[in-house]
């Protein structure tokens, strides 16, 4: 078996008494005082994550464009340099291989970023789509580190540090700057439900960036913050997570999200036809937010019930107590006749069926300034 790789802050998180978990073969700071510690100032302060587990891929050439059109359900020529799209890489039948963020840092030259546990399969499948282009495919991921900042001080922090006007910087933008010396990638992004900012940077600069980061965030509330809060943060956010509410067995339509594919472009695309069809015919199964009143949250892969007939009519992907509303939250794939909001069903949780009230996703938004 191989031992998981460590990022280049590994000996960061040690100094700061991280606990440590296998993720996607990465070694990763899950939490460093208390999961709620760190939910809790990321809604109102600022938290600091290493990411260096995600995929970066890199695509270069002049029909660059041409071959994303072809290969994802968007339309990533119409991205314009400096911005950003969410889009997914389907198979023939609609699937979801993976979710992924493109950014176009210049006409010809796109950064690809993948969940860390599909980077490779991403990798393979984007190879063999863009064979008919001449363009180069490379996995960067070992070029990049990637650290964020994630609050409503995010932008205070950062600009303290980066010749950028950060307040300029637009949501789903990135530019090329310096940060504490080091030149970077800056992107206004994340996954948190938060204003926030992502740095690509050299994996030899990240220590020097991480601690300049902690020295000027610690007087604003800024803490290291790991991926237990940043769970808690992306579903009381809404937003998924591959694995759980994203797989192969799932298409855009189900988990809500069919607004990312893009029929009207004129190149064709891999999954086209499937996803014609299942837009058409409507989803059985759809993604909805599910709260309860009672002190015990619904996980992963419970059954969701009608209380009337006791019959299974969904599984929970997703469940936590949200630190930020006081009670637990989930979000579930249940028949299409139960996600009206309002909606009372049940939920399994070991043997015990607790109430439970359909609600609309997200569970949180924050508050525009």
């Amino acid at each position: 078996m191989t031992e998981p790789r460590a990022t280049a802050l590994h000996a960061e998180h040690q100094q700061l008494g991280a606990s440590f978990t296998d993720f996607a073969g990465w070694t990763m700071p899950v939490r460093y005082t208390s999961d709620i510690a760190e939910h809790t100032a990321v809604r109102t302060t600022a938290g600091l994550f290493d990411l260096s587990h995600m995929g970066e891929l890199e695509l270069i050439g002049a029909t660059a464009a041409e071959a994303l059109d072809h290969c994802l359900v968007g339309q990533p020529s119409k991205i314009a340099p400096g911005r950003a799209r969410y889009s997914m890489l389907c198979a023939e039948d609609g699937g979801i291989i993976d979710d992924l963020v493109v950014y176009r840092l210049a006409d010809d030259h796109f950064l690809i970023v993948a969940n860390a546990s599909n980077t490779a399969v991403v990798h393979a499948e984007l190879e063999r789509r863009i064979a008919s282009f001449t363009v180069e495919l490379r996995d960067a991921t070992d070029c990049w580190a990637l650290i964020a900042v994630q609050g409503p001080v995010s932008a205070q922090i950062v600009g303290e540090l980066t010749e950028t006007g950060i307040f300029g910087l637009k949501y789903y933008a990135i530019t090329e700057t310096k940060l504490a010396g080091s030149n970077i990638l800056l992107a206004r992004t994340g996954y948190t439900g938060e204003d926030g900012f992502e740095i690509y940077c050299r994996p030899d600069d990240a220590s020097r960036i991480w601690a300049e980061l902690l020295r000027t965030g610690t007087p604003y509330g800024l803490k290291p913050a790991g991926l237990a809060c940043r769970d808690t943060l992306r579903l009381e956010a809404g937003m998924p997570l591959y694995g759980n509410e994203l797989s192969r067995e799932i298409t855009p339509f189900e988990a809500g999200l069919g607004r990312v594919v893009a029929f009207g472009k004129e190149a064709d695309f891999v999954g086209r036809e499937a996803l014609a069809r299942r837009r058409d015919e409507g989803a059985q199964r759809v993604l909805v937010g599910l709260t309860s009143a009672g002190r015990r949250s619904p996980r992963s892969g419970y059954a969701v019930l009608d209380p009337t007939t006791g019959r299974e009519v969904g599984t929970v992907t997703s469940g936590a107590p949200s630190p930020t509303l006081g009670h637990p939250i989930a979000m579930a794939y249940v028949d299409g006749i139960y996600e009206e909001a309002g909606t009372r069903l049940q939920v399994d949780i070991r043997g015990t069926q607790d109430d439970v009230v359909v609600v609309p996703l997200p569970f949180y938004r924050r508050q525009e300034s």
